[in-house]
């Protein structure tokens, strides 16, 4: 059985290439800090975006998109505020959340897929 990590991984790159071949700039895969981790951070235009990868052979557990509910946007904001306060870009950073989702052989982008959810919501 395939490394579920390294099988992650795969997909990612493979999230990676079509996001560059839509023109965005890739500025870290894989961003980890004490509260969790990003796949994908990277800037499109005037927007910084992370961006969740999820993919699924087939639909029998849902389309992957869904798979990126409250609690995990609730995970990807808070390292979102992580990544812009430990890189001195809170003021005047336009912040988007994106997710690719991969079924199959098929890539979709769903920008601004969700928005900021805070703590205490």
């Amino acid at each position: 059985m395939e490394n579920l990590r390294t099988k992650g991984g795969s997909y990612e790159q493979r999230a990676a290439e079509y996001l560059q071949s839509r023109g965005y700039e890739i500025l870290q895969m894989n961003y980890r800090c004490r509260i969790g981790e990003v796949d994908i951070v990277a800037r499109d235009g005037s927007y910084l975006v992370f961006l969740e990868v999820k993919y699924r052979r087939t639909t029998n557990r849902g389309l992957p998109v869904e798979a990126v509910g409250y609690a995990k946007q609730k995970k990807i904001s808070a390292v979102a505020s992580y990544y812009l306060m430990s890189h001195g870009c809170l003021d005047n950073v336009s912040v988007r959340f994106d997710v690719v989702a991969i079924l199959g052989e098929d890539i979709q982008l769903f920008q601004n897929a969700f928005s900021y959810v805070g703590y205490g919501r």
